[in-house]
């Protein structure tokens, strides 16, 4: 699941060591993942005064697809209205990326509009070395980045379905996914709860899964926090949500930290994918 970022937006268990989440980047774990668009209508659960956001509602569409020899592809879009009780705004957050978990690399594209007007676009090549993750960005402005060692979105997914399914609870890791500027990673820690099967009329969304609506998930929340912060810090974004051992996500929660939205899976369409041809 690609993090949602809202900042332009808002402007206009078993441990295993840090930064070190079980590698889940074989093929055969890789492969477990499904193609498929997930639709989820959002809904403003909570906000604080100081955000100074009164209503908000939205829609989220987020497609998978690719494979682990030719890599993965994600079409993501993230529009919410927002009522500050004096004016409405719509916020439109539109990205494309492209993974390719075998070679460590990762491209990403990212366009943020407010009320149609384009407001920031970053985009960028991050390459894994053996000395850490390389950045080139082309928008906002071009420069050469070097970061410290860490995963891609996709990459990171691998690793949480693994880790659950070995029943480790807790665990760590470095993220970059090309968000917010593009220019660095976050530090995130990961909960996987045990897994459990959905019982009829006990969770609102499972039955929009289609053939997975009687699957089990595991309940995971993911913290992301700034690198330079104390250990004390509170996460500058948290999100949880049930998770498919395919990696289909639904139920989610996104804590901005001044306001939390839900996101309930709407719709789910599998899509068509080609077989893995590595050579």
């Amino acid at each position: 699941m690609f993090r949602p970022s809202l900042a332009a937006l808002l402007l206009a268990g078993v441990a295993t060591s840090a930064w070190a989440a079980a590698p889940a980047s074989g093929a055969a774990i890789a492969s477990g993942l499904v193609a498929h668009r997930a639709i989820y209508d959002l809904e403003l659960k909570d906000a604080t005064e100081r955000s100074g956001i009164a209503g908000m509602y939205g829609r989220m569409v987020y497609e998978f697809n690719g494979n682990y020899c030719d890599g993965f592809t994600t079409n993501f879009r993230f529009v919410t209205q927002i009522n500050t009780g004096d004016s409405t705004r719509v916020s439109d957050q539109q990205t494309k990326t492209f993974e390719n978990v075998k070679d460590r690399r990762f491209t990403f594209e990212t366009k943020s509009f407010t009320d149609d007007q384009l407001d920031k676009e970053v985009n960028g090549e991050a390459n894994d070395k053996p000395d850490g993750v390389t950045v080139d960005l082309t928008r906002p402005q071009s420069k050469e980045l070097q970061l410290a060692e860490s995963r891609f979105p996709t990459e990171h997914m691998l690793d949480v379905i693994e880790n659950a399914k070995a029943g480790r609870r807790f665990f760590e890791a470095r993220v970059f996914d090309g968000s917010d500027d593009g220019d660095k990673p976050l530090a995130t820690t990961t909960v996987v709860g045990k897994q459990i099967t959905p019982v009829a009329g006990d969770e609102a969304d499972a039955g929009n899964a289609g053939a997975f609506s009687k699957t089990a998930v595991w309940p995971v929340t993911i913290s992301y926090f700034n690198e330079n912060t104390k250990s004390d810090a509170l996460p500058v974004y948290r999100m949880s949500f049930k998770l498919y051992e395919n990696g289909i996500t639904r139920d989610l929660t996104m804590d901005y930290g001044d306001f939390v939205l839900t996101g309930r899976l709407a719709k789910l369409e599998m899509l068509d994918s080609k077989a893995d041809t590595c050579k």
